[in-house]
């Protein structure tokens, strides 16, 4: 379907009363904050009218702290909520003047930094915000940057980000788009560089820009709920990844869900690391404090994956009296060695999410900081969280309950395709339908706007996660694993975290993934790749033969176990278990082909989620022996034959 709304006008919004539930601590108290409906909550509309009424309410209160680095964090800039909306609506205009309108898309890649969580905004205000992993290759930025729509990007300068910056450069030049707008470091005092000359492109700064632009107020026509805010892409690092698109109603629920925890209050800083091109870091970190009055503080443009910010860490906890925070397992795992030499009191919790968390990391950390991890869980089709856990209300195991105003359930999927409800305790599939729900994947523009299709993930409004759960009589959901991973040796499913699990419980094991490896007679057999502790003697046999003894079936006892520095992961720091099946792959086929002459490399990679071999040979290369060898796995593979 299109996906647009007829041209409009609306005046600048009235100021909201937001409507806060008295009470959001416990999993008790859902049903008293439903008993209340989202509509009489009195939600802002739009982002834009998140930050209208945040600098109505707490003009000259701190929106923002930017650290530049982690070595220079007490050089912060500081930006308060009035300066925040008068920023915003300065860029707004600019993408306005620069012929961006509600169908319209602006790409955004770049690491973090003051300008750029003002260009999220912006952007979501003149049209709809794309931002892409600068880490990307070009030719994924370039088809993502098309499927968005985006003539507009705001890149990286080359002080901030020389690679990004080159990659705007040459989508300049190869015609993809029409503006390219340079943001600066956080707190860059000297005289920007000058900017190449791009034929028929503007190529400026984005504050130079802006500045002569009217700050008091967006002069273009303002979203509305049902406009999309964001179209996110969905992670991978070798397919390129689908769009997930998000209206500002979709953003606007999800952060008030966040926002209403009452763990936290107007007073409580957040300290926010993840990159803006995730849905984490707008949602969780910037709108939902947005919707409280709270000051966030903003790492640096390489956020969490900067050594240096885990040695200052805990003195920028005590400095800004940080209250919470939000990030994945491993950098959790991080901190967990790191001495706490300060006063960290004002630390209320932790918030992680995006990868299951090991019994081991949340013990590490919580007994080297007195402070307690907090699990949610979400997804980019379902804006960002759905389920959240409690401080107080420890469920071993679980990821907590499913957030207010949200339905969540487990189904059996029959051999047509429908559904069928499970009973409490039963693994199925996980289903979530409420107002987070998103309407689908950007799939190309017509005259109304950007198409978008559910592509078989929306099934009458319930989104399908594509994780396999159980949810107990009192609604604790539990993930079991993911339903794409599920490894099927022999027609027997096998769940990947009951192999993990295992090997887990070792004493040296820091991490831990299993998937399956292609094998002749089996279709696929369990295989494990580990991290351990620094000083760990343990060998992979070793570990192959605990697991052995640990796991519950003796099908699901894995035939190899690697041992790895570190497990891939996304740029997000979400597990890329793609990688690991590659891995597994090649080296399944690398031993078939052992008898075939000519054979030069094996390569596998993953191409949209799935693993293709690609074998590389000689001319002399006997074709159909390789057809014979690999005619027995159930994978996809290509010979390539060299010529010369």
């Amino acid at each position: 379907m299109a996906l647009g709304t007829p041209p409009h006008s609306r005046k600048a919004p009235a100021m909201t009363v937001c409507q806060w539930p008295a009470r959001y601590d416990g999993p008790a108290d859902l049903a008293d904050i439903e008993a209340v409906p989202l509509a009489k909550r009195g939600l802002p509309a739009t982002t834009y009218d998140v930050l209208a009424r945040a600098a109505e309410l707490w003009p000259d209160r701190t929106a923002l702290s930017v650290v530049p680095d982690a070595e220079r964090w007490n050089e912060h800039s500081t930006v308060t909520f009035g300066q925040l909306r008068a920023e915003v609506n300065a860029a707004a205009n600019l993408l306005h003047d620069l012929g961006v309108r509600r169908g319209g898309a602006v790409g955004l890649l770049s690491p973090n930094c003051q300008e750029l969580v003002v260009a999220t905004i912006a952007a979501e205000t003149a049209g709809t915000a794309a931002p892409v992993n600068p880490g990307l290759k070009q030719d994924h930025i370039r088809e993502l940057l098309a499927r968005s729509g985006a003539r507009v990007l705001i890149a990286a300068g080359p002080e901030l980000g020389p690679t990004a910056w080159e990659a705007a450069l040459q989508l300049a030049r190869g015609g993809a788009v029409d503006a390219v707008l340079a943001l600066r470091p956080t707190g860059a005092a000297d005289q920007a560089p000058s900017l190449p000359v791009v034929e028929g492109v503007l190529v400026a700064y984005l504050g130079e820009q802006s500045r002569t632009r009217p700050a008091d107020r967006f002069t273009g026509t303002l979203p509305v709920a049902a406009d999309l805010a964001a179209v996110f892409h969905t992670g991978g690092t070798t397919g390129v990844p689908k769009l997930a698109a998000h209206t500002h109603a979709n953003e606007v629920a999800n952060a008030w869900m966040i926002a209403a925890n009452t763990m936290l209050d107007e007073d409580s800083v957040v300290f926010a690391a993840l990159p803006l091109f995730h849905v984490n870091a707008l949602v969780v970190t910037l709108l939902a404090p947005l919707l409280r009055g709270q000051h966030v503080v903003w790492a640096g443009p390489d956020g969490y994956r900067e050594p240096a910010l885990y040695r200052e860490f805990w003195k920028i906890v005590e400095h800004f009296r940080v209250a919470a925070m939000s990030a994945v397992p491993t950098v959790y795992q991080i901190l967990a060695q790191i001495q706490v030499d300060a006063d960290i009191s004002s630390m209320r919790l932790a918030m992680v999410g995006a990868s299951a968390l090991p019994g081991a990391v949340r013990d590490a950390f919580e007994g080297n900081t007195g402070v307690t991890l907090v699990e949610g869980y979400g997804l980019t089709e379902a804006t960002c969280a759905s389920v959240r856990s409690f401080l107080h209300h420890p469920r071993p195991r679980s990821i907590g309950r499913r957030m207010p105003y949200t339905q969540i359930k487990v189904v059996h999927v029959e051999p047509d395709g429908s559904w069928t409800d499970l009973s409490a305790g039963e693994v199925g599939l996980l289903v979530i339908k409420g107002p987070t729900v998103f309407p689908g994947y950007v799939t190309g523009h017509d005259a109304q706007g950007p198409v978008v299709d559910g592509l078989g993930k929306l099934v009458d409004g319930w989104l399908d996660t594509g994780d396999l759960a159980c949810i107990d009589e009192d609604g604790f959901i539990q993930l079991t694993g993911r339903a794409k991973d599920l490894i099927i040796r022999g027609g027997h499913n096998i769940d990947p975290a009951v192999i993990e699990d295992a090997l887990l419980a070792h004493p040296e094991v820091t991490g831990a993934a299993a998937v399956g490896r292609p094998d002749q007679h089996s279709g696929e057999v369990p295989v494990a790749f580990v991290t351990l502790a620094p000083g760990a003697t343990v060998t992979g046999a070793d570990l192959q033969a605990w697991a052995a003894e640990h796991v519950a079936e003796s099908a699901a006892a894995p035939k190899a176990v690697s041992i790895l520095d570190a497990l891939p992961v996304t740029a997000v720091g979400k597990p890329y278990k793609p990688a690991l099946r590659a891995d597994a792959t090649r080296d399944a086929v690398g031993k078939a082909l052992e008898g075939v002459a000519h054979i030069n490399a094996v390569e596998a990679a993953v191409e949209d989620g799935s693993v293709v071999v690609i074998v590389h040979a000689e001319r002399d290369v006997d074709a159909a022996a390789v057809k014979s060898a690999l005619g027995v796995y159930a994978i996809e593979w290509r010979l390539r034959v060299r010529r010369s």
